[in-house]
């Protein structure tokens, strides 16, 4: 017996049945996916759900903390004092509580609810170490404001250095007073409590005052515009041109008239206290006094450029000496004695210069020029 799809197809034909059949089993499918289903029931994501744009997927489930409420109040405990809208609460002393006023009273926030709100002063600044050093036993320096200029221009932790105090209480001016930061004033007055009162002391006399040449000015290296910032403008340097000391002489730094030795005391000990120190030989801007600084350079970088030049040769004075008591008594030269015949020879040369005048007086007329005629 043999069996084919056509002979199969030829007895039982149910090609129609077949197509109803599979159609109904797709449309089931589809009302299958379609149908509304709740997403905590899924546990995949939407079969057609191609892009991603489907319900999330869920999480687990929050459970929510609860709070414990306070047990309630036991009757048998006391109760407290009643409260009203205008009562206060009473201490224990049966005075009214600080932190409600009564009625009575006015209140404070009512009162100063009608005044302006009055803007906080700022906070004073903690004084620096150099200004808690530099003491009164030291040098006069009062403390003034600081300073903020084009350019950074000025410092802050400024003083007016007017006088330096000796060990022996003794006060040397600072003329004019220079204003300097404090640590400059600083420097300054150890060097001269240190070093150059020694050195006066040597010199027979003490220390009078300080000649201050320049201290804080606002500019430029040398005057010069466009330069950079100079020490002067940071209140960092002092220029002197001398010491004077109480018996009338002066210590001029710059004065080839002073000892050799003299300067050089003072080169050597300006050299080893400040960073920078300029005079004659550096430039010419430096030649009648010395500049001294605490410019910060990098390796700690110093700069000392003063030249103690040789004393000036002595001069022969101009005037002549004064004429020896002891010398005999000048004679007056005597006029030479006149030849014979000079006096007449003298009246013969003066006769020529009289006889016009004689003339005019016998009232003879003048002789008229003479004058060239024209051709």
């Amino acid at each position: 017996m043999s069996f084919s799809l056509p002979d199969f197809r030829r007895k039982w034909s149910c090609r129609g049945y077949m197509s109803a059949g599979a159609a109904m089993v797709t449309v089931g499918l589809g009302l299958s996916l379609m149908l509304p289903e709740p997403v905590s029931a899924r546990k995949y994501a939407a079969p057609l759900d191609i892009f991603g744009l489907g319900a999330p997927r869920p999480r687990a489930p929050v459970h929510l903390a609860r709070i414990p409420l306070p047990k309630p109040r036991p009757e048998q405990a006391p109760k407290g004092p009643e409260r009203g809208p205008d009562k206060t609460v009473p201490a224990a002393d049966g005075k009214p509580s600080p932190d409600k006023p009564s009625p009575d009273e006015p209140s404070a926030d009512k009162s100063g609810a009608d005044k302006p709100v009055e803007a906080a002063p700022p906070p004073e600044k903690q004084a620096s170490a150099c200004r808690l050093a530099l003491t009164e036993e030291i040098a006069i320096a009062p403390s003034i404001p600081e300073i903020r200029g084009a350019g950074g221009c000025g410092g802050e932790d400024l003083v007016r250095l007017e006088a330096i105090v000796l060990p022996d209480r003794r006060k040397v001016p600072v003329k004019p007073a220079a204003v300097l930061r404090c640590t400059m004033a600083s420097a300054i007055a150890d060097w001269v409590r240190t070093d150059m009162v020694p050195l006066a002391t040597s010199l027979g006399s003490t220390i009078a005052d300080l000649d201050n040449f320049d201290s804080f000015e606002c500019r430029g290296r040398n005057r010069i515009a466009g330069a950079m910032l100079s020490e002067h403008g940071k209140a960092n340097a002092l220029d002197v041109r001398a010491i004077k000391l109480a018996n009338g002489q002066s210590i001029g730094l710059t004065d080839r008239a002073m000892s050799r030795e003299v300067r050089e005391r003072v080169l050597h000990s300006v050299c080893s206290r400040f960073t920078t120190v300029l005079g004659p030989g550096s430039d010419w801007y430096h030649e009648d006094h010395i500049h001294l600084d605490l410019a910060q350079r990098r390796n700690d970088y110093r700069i000392c450029q003063w030249n103690v030049w040789d004393p000036l040769p002595q001069v022969a004075p101009l005037l002549p000496a004064e004429r020896p008591e002891e010398a005999p008594p000048r004679e007056v030269a005597a006029r030479p004695e006149t030849k014979d015949g000079g006096d007449e020879e003298t009246a013969k040369r003066a006769a020529p210069a009289d006889k016009p005048a004689a003339d005019a007086g016998q009232g003879q007329s003048p002789r008229k020029p003479v004058t060239k005629k024209r051709r």
